[in-house]
């Protein structure tokens, strides 16, 4: 199931790059809470524990308990977007979506192959994986992390498709069902190049050829030799 984390939070009061650039100074980044029946809630967090949050979540799915300061009630929220810096990679921005646990959401799921296929083991196939995440509705508590699929008895031309895939209690799958999710295709046959077949067709002709013309010089300096007679005696005849 996907990971859920408590983060301590601080509503935000200022806004501009002045501020956020005072806040960066004291190791704060600042947030935003969208979604539910509130307003968008400008908060700020600590960097330190940001990065400590998102070391211990995997996936992409990380379901939040915001408990933020002054509120008696905590929040309950997912991670919508993080803006990365681009020299450093340190977190600038966390936007966060408000959810209800009782109420169902929808999210993308990681969609895994697991163990070899068959026909790729024993018989030189290639596995092609068609879709690289799912779109599921389910409750907050029920969100999976990741989704694994058994490939292992697949053989070549063999494919599973989104309505093979068994997926967790309370999990439903919003992709359509017909899609393909894994194949095994055949291997690839290698083949000549035409050009090098070619080729290889025309080089006994041309040899044919050469000797063909070898073999009429020769016979016509043969037939020439027989048939004139020689330099001296053709002299001798004049006079």
């Amino acid at each position: 199931m996907a990971k859920q984390v408590k983060l301590s939070a601080e509503r935000r009061e200022t806004t501009g790059r002045s501020a956020m650039r005072k806040l960066k100074g004291r190791g704060i980044i600042p947030a935003i809470v969208y979604g539910g029946k509130e307003k968008p809630q400008p908060l700020q967090v600590s960097r330190r524990d940001v990065n400590v949050m998102l070391s211990h979540a995997s996936g992409e799915n990380i379901l939040v308990e915001l408990e933020v300061a002054g509120e008696k009630n905590s929040r309950m929220a997912m991670i919508q977007e993080i803006q990365h810096s681009p020299v450093g990679g340190d977190v600038l921005h966390v936007d966060f979506h408000a959810v209800s646990m009782d109420e169902r959401i929808e999210a993308n799921i990681p969609l895994e192959a697991a163990g070899t296929a068959n026909g790729v083991k024993n018989f030189g196939g290639l596995l092609e994986q068609s879709l690289r995440a799912l779109e599921v509705e389910c409750l907050p508590q029920d969100l999976p992390d990741k989704i694994t699929v058994d490939v292992s008895e697949l053989n070549i031309g063999d494919s599973i498709h989104v309505r093979d895939i068994h997926l967790p209690s309370g999990v439903t799958a919003k992709t359509p069902l017909d899609l393909t999710a894994f194949s095994v295709l055949a291997p690839a046959v290698e083949e000549e190049p035409v050009a090098a077949v070619a080729e290889a067709a025309a080089g006994p002709e041309v040899i044919k050829e050469k000797k063909e013309e070898g073999e009429a010089t020769a016979s016509a300096a043969t037939g020439a030799g027989k048939g004139s007679p020689p330099a001296g005696k053709e002299k001798e005849t004049k006079k």
